[in-house]
């Protein structure tokens, strides 16, 4: 298991996800954002729109998300 924290994932805040796989961390990190956007969390709207402008972009996305699998990777295993 590791951890990352929403900031960590292009999010706002210092909520920490533990998960597996990266894919399930990024999971996570949608169910968050989703709640955050539900609560119209001003922070987290920001993180929303710098991170919808990013997705315009699939070749700069793809890099994104391959930067922050490798990031996940490399973390240490912690125990839950």
């Amino acid at each position: 298991m590791k951890k990352m924290t929403c900031k960590q994932l292009g999010g706002a805040c210092d909520v920490e996800f533990t998960a597996a796989t990266f894919e399930e961390m990024a999971e996570q990190s949608k169910q968050h954002g989703m709640l955050m956007h539900q609560q119209q969390d001003k922070a987290h709207l920001a993180a929303m729109l710098k991170m919808g402008e990013l997705m315009q972009d699939k070749q700069a996305m793809q890099q994104w998300f391959e930067f922050k699998k490798q990031e996940f990777d490399a973390l240490p295993d912690v125990s839950t």
